[in-house]
């Protein structure tokens, strides 16, 4: 069975307090929720980390090598400048998918530039929660 972890980075854990006109009212834990439900269907099983700290997700990157074949990666503003973040993406080796909640391109002009993406095998963007179920899913046919 595939086994996929799903990393979400800094003040994600604030969903459904954090501006829900732009990220929704539905929390964490209830996002979590769906996608595991979705995973499962998808016969993958499905384990999350959060962190507003990015040693730690970079923690979690070199880990998951060892143990997941995907990731799904909301790095937050992480995103926009992590090089740190882009390089453990491409020394892991597995399939790493970027999520985000809002449509970022049409949002403040400096998060239209990820840094993470070229080493992403897919970037999802804007479509709510729904980023992540399609993440699942891309996850799955690979």
């Amino acid at each position: 069975m595939k086994k996929i972890l799903v990393i979400n980075g800094p003040n994600l854990n604030l969903l459904g307090e954090r501006e829900p006109g732009v990220y929704g009212s539905a929390g964490l834990d209830e996002l979590c929720k769906n996608v595991r439900e979705r995973a499962e269907a998808a016969g993958m099983e499905c384990d999350f980390f959060q962190s507003n700290h990015e040693g730690a997700i970079i923690d979690q990157l070199h880990e998951a090598r060892k143990s997941y074949d995907g990731v799904i990666l909301n790095a937050g503003a992480y995103t926009h400048y992590s090089y740190a973040i882009r390089d453990a993406i491409a020394a892991i080796k597995i399939p790493v998918v970027e999520v985000h909640i809002s449509n970022v391109d049409a949002r403040e002009e400096f998060r239209s530039n990820s840094v993470i993406a070229p080493v992403c095998s897919g970037s999802i963007a804007g479509f709510g929660f729904g980023s992540y179920y399609l993440a699942v899913q891309a996850l799955a046919e690979m």
